[in-house]
């Protein structure tokens, strides 16, 4: 098979890596790639929303099978694009990107399917959303109603903090158009958990449990991230857990692509919060999270092509998903200032040689006069497995001195204590 993969940071390397493993790989593309994509597949130069040009590469190569990484893809039709023209994506259509697209709508959808997760308030007028704060307990969060790269949501320590949110978001834009309306919520306490789940139309099935770090620096200081580490599998997701999860919030989120009508196909990753052995969902994403893919498909066994087409086709069962019993645990190296202002072009050197069990996904990073450079916030995800969650915690960490570029910089505590 000939396969296309939309995107070009650390989750899209992760994807091809794992889809290099394939025998049924005949020819491996990704748009646009970058460096470290660029070792196992050939790139192509075309952005990640340059849709129309897609589906026109796709179509002249004779492409049997697209895989869409990114959000933003997804939710302006890529996929139904590509389905129109006969090609097989994988990727929900763009009503079932929607549960990414619209935080507003998201939450509308949990609310009528009773599945549990914080109460919310919706607005479209930045006045109104200062004058109703008052409804909230402090911390309050306050959400960006459409796509913000994972750095939409701030978390308010008081009224006036939220305030100055709403007119960042709102008034000033912060995040462009995705600010027009903004979600409020109240805050939850408790340990976050990402739960990744392959969607075949019919069935949710969840994959490994995994834990994403958020904030930029260590204790959680600073300001939220796409992600700057991951493990897996969450020791916090116990049988019970996975039971509420899936009474509660699987189940009912089924029946509500059901009843909706929603043909709902490819990666919904659900954003949780846990707290008493019960769970509220924090998020609906529409396609693998970054970083938690880079920890989850090392220890996924089974060929990702044939999960990905049975998908697809409608007929996946559980017993497709095969899982290694190791743990896995990935550490970014991000440019100095992310998620600020953060210079780009710094080159990156390995000073001395890795270990073989490092793997090196490449998120933010391109070639430039024959030399990898930095080309984006998050640059690089260090990942590792072991027989413990610290082994391998242990082995990423060891080997991070032996990787450099100006201004590095990385949280010094993921799965610390784990």
């Amino acid at each position: 098979m000939k396969i296309l993969v939309v995107g070009g940071g650390a989750r899209e390397h992760a994807i091809c890596w794992k889809l290099k493993e394939s025998d049924k790989v005949s020819k491996l593309y990704c748009a646009p790639g970058n460096a470290g994509i660029s070792q196992i597949a050939q790139c192509v130069d075309i952005k990640a929303d340059e849709l129309e040009k897609i589906v026109e590469y796709s179509v002249n190569n004779n492409i049997d099978l697209v895989v869409v990484g990114p959000e933003a893809p997804l939710v302006l039709g890529l996929v139904d694009m590509l389905n129109e023209k006969g090609i097989k994506a994988f990727g929900p259509v763009r009503a079932g990107a929607e549960f990414e697209g619209s935080k507003s709508y998201s939450k509308d959808f949990m609310k009528k399917y009773s599945i549990p997760s914080a109460q919310y308030e919706v607005y479209t007028d930045s006045k109104k959303a200062i004058y109703n704060l008052n409804k909230f307990n402090t911390p309050i969060v306050v959400k960006a109603d459409g796509l913000a790269s994972g750095k939409g949501v701030l978390i308010c320590e008081t009224i006036k903090e939220a305030e100055e949110a709403i007119k960042s978001i709102m008034d000033d834009k912060q995040f462009g158009d995705a600010g027009n309306t903004v979600v409020i919520e109240e805050f939850l306490q408790g340990t976050e958990s990402s739960l990744l789940c392959f969607v075949d139309g019919k069935r949710i099935i969840p994959m490994e449990s995994a834990r994403d770090y958020k904030k930029a620096y260590d204790n959680d200081g600073g300001l939220n991230t796409g992600g700057m580490g991951c493990f897996s599998p969450n020791p916090i997701y116990t049988e019970e857990l996975k039971k509420y999860i899936k009474d509660n919030i699987i189940d009912r989120t089924l029946n509500g692509f059901l009843s909706e009508n929603i043909d709902f196909k490819g990666v919904l990753f659900i954003g949780l919060m846990i707290e008493n052995n019960q769970a509220k969902v924090l998020e609906y994403n529409t396609r693998f999270g970054d970083p938690e893919t880079e920890v989850i498909l090392p220890r996924l066994k089974s060929d990702l092509v044939d999960v990905m087409l049975k998908c697809i086709e409608g007929n996946l069962s559980e017993d497709d998903l095969r899982w290694n019993d190791e743990k896995c645990v990935t550490v970014v190296l991000a440019s100095g200032g992310y998620p600020e202002f953060y210079e780009k072009g710094k080159e990156i050197t390995i000073l001395n040689d890795v270990d073989d069990d490092i793997i090196i996904f490449h998120g933010g990073t391109k070639l430039s006069g024959g030399k990898t450079v930095t080309d984006g916030g998050r640059v690089l995800a260090i990942t590792s497995m072991g027989s413990t969650i610290e082994e391998a915690r242990n082995k990423v960490y060891n080997n991070i001195p032996n990787i450099h570029f100006e201004k590095m910089q990385f949280r010094k505590d993921i799965a610390l204590g784990q």
